[in-house]
């Protein structure tokens, strides 16, 4: 059954506003939206009413629970926002809410798209009785199997088995297109959008939406990463980017990062020799990983970042990278850009060696980012630090 398979990948879930920025980019139509981090924030809001709040969490059945409620005014919102953030649904609280402009549609329908394990191949599957009561019994879900190379043929034969008429068939026809293209460019396990509205002049409206990403494909998703950290997960989900033997996590005070295996390794020897503690330590992989992978080295880089910065315990961070390709004074503004955004004080010691390094040291001293030239110097000042 489908519920099931969903229970039991709901941790690699986004949530409905980060599958809605998805479908966005994708051509698939959303409503106006806006993030709620506290009631307060619907004094600024920008959306007309009525409006519509949800409850931002994995769990299913929000509606029944209490997680969905309408609003025609701001002290209504704030009312109803004061509610669900305090309600837990499954034992989980909402970080955020998603404040959506009302839709009145005429009919709504249930579409989706999944990989069968078993056939191993993707499936498209539709309802034309979708929204809270969409039931999976085999005589309401249409289902169509793709087993050649996609092509709107597909999509309009699950249109036609759902029982559309007229433009309804095109309309919802284009929506799964969309959805079949954003599901393999994403290498994603499930899209969907329950329910999909639709009104009388043909007008479609993907009402809400979910998205659940492959966890063997984040390494070449890094942006689908940074979308699943920004949900307070449990545990990090930086195994899905670098292996364990590439980054390992410790108790000390001192995050390392650098890139090639000996040179990790001869940095993390050095730091020991010196008496510093190591919070972590992690290999970004040598510079022919960088490039073997579809995504901007710089993205891998600020994820390596990201990850050696995620305990609260790290106090100094000491980067060691040899560059090759990767322009040192690229790497540098890398550097800076993430120092500036992350939320707490923490000291940098970079040795950089590449091209452009002399450009590189003096961007990184200008962001009072401690740059030198030699290792030991690095280690020395690193542990200091501390």
């Amino acid at each position: 059954m489908v519920v099931e398979w969903w229970n039991t990948n709901r941790q690699m879930d986004l949530l409905e506003y980060q599958a809605k920025e998805l479908f966005r980019e994708t051509g698939i139509p959303v409503l106006p939206s806006q993030k709620i981090r506290c009631p307060q924030d619907l004094k600024g809001l920008k959306i007309p009413y009525p409006i519509v709040l949800k409850s931002q969490v994995r769990a299913g059945g929000r509606g029944k629970a209490g997680g969905i409620r309408f609003a025609t005014n701001t002290i209504d919102a704030i009312a109803a926002a004061q509610a669900i953030f305090n309600l837990p649904i499954q034992g989980e609280l909402p970080d955020v809410l998603l404040a959506e402009a009302k839709y009145n549609a005429s009919q709504e329908f249930y579409l989706a798209i999944l990989l069968d394990r078993t056939a191993r191949r993707p499936v498209l599957l539709g309802s034309p009785y979708g929204g809270v009561e969409v039931t999976f019994t085999q005589d309401k879900m249409q289902r169509v199997v793709v087993d050649e190379e996609f092509s709107p043929f597909y999509a309009r034969r699950l249109a036609l088995k759902m029982g559309l008429t007229g433009e309804a068939i095109e309309a919802v026809s284009t929506v799964i297109k969309r959805m079949y293209r954003l599901f393999v460019q994403q290498d994603l396990d499930l899209v969907e959008i329950n329910p999909l509205g639709i009104r009388h002049n043909g007008e479609v409206m993907a009402l809400d939406g979910k998205v659940t990403v492959n966890n063997e494909a984040l390494n070449r998703h890094h942006h689908l990463t940074r979308l699943l950290q920004e949900r307070n997960l449990e545990e990090p989900v930086y195994s899905g980017v670098f292996p364990s033997h590439d980054f390992v996590e410790l108790d000390g005070k001192l995050g390392i990062l650098c890139n090639g295996a000996g040179l990790t390794m001869a940095t993390f020897d050095l730091v020991c020799e010196a008496k510093g503690k190591p919070a972590n330590f992690l290999n970004l992989g040598s510079e022919q990983t960088w490039y073997g992978m579809d995504d901007d080295p710089l993205e891998r880089l600020r994820l390596g970042l990201e990850a050696v910065t995620t305990s609260p315990n790290v106090s100094v961070v000491l980067v060691n990278l040899i560059a090759g390709v990767t322009l040192c004074q690229d790497i540098a503004r890398t550097l800076v850009e993430f120092s500036e955004q992350i939320d707490r004080p923490c000291k940098w010691i970079v040795r950089l060696v590449g091209g452009d390094v002399v450009a590189a040291e003096k961007t990184l001293k200008q962001a009072n980012l401690t740059s030198v030239k030699s290792l030991d110097e690095a280690v020395s000042l690193a542990v200091k630090a501390v």
